[in-house]
């Protein structure tokens, strides 16, 4: 259980963290970080960081897929470690 609790807060600060560089490459008109690759890692288990990385930088907000698909990855997420946690 150790392992996976090290491993969704490692991916939820990547997540966040990828969050924050996308929106910096955008306002500096940069190499943005391809929104497949800001989903996969949501989905991999960093959907918290994601959303929060959303919310601070106000990032993403305006694009409705990342408006439902986060929080529906964060369910996801969520019934994910309930399954996990139940047969380990």
């Amino acid at each position: 259980m150790t392992y996976l609790l090290c491993y969704l807060l490692l991916i939820n600060i990547v997540t966040f963290i990828e969050m924050g560089h996308d929106k910096g490459q955008a306002k500096k008109g940069g190499r943005r970080v391809p929104e497949k690759r800001l989903f996969t890692l949501a989905a991999l288990g960093g959907g918290i960081g994601g959303w929060l990385g959303m919310r601070t930088w106000r990032h993403k907000t305006k694009h409705r897929s990342f408006v439902i698909g986060i929080p529906l990855l964060i369910g996801l997420n969520a019934i994910c470690v309930i399954v996990i946690a139940i047969y380990m």
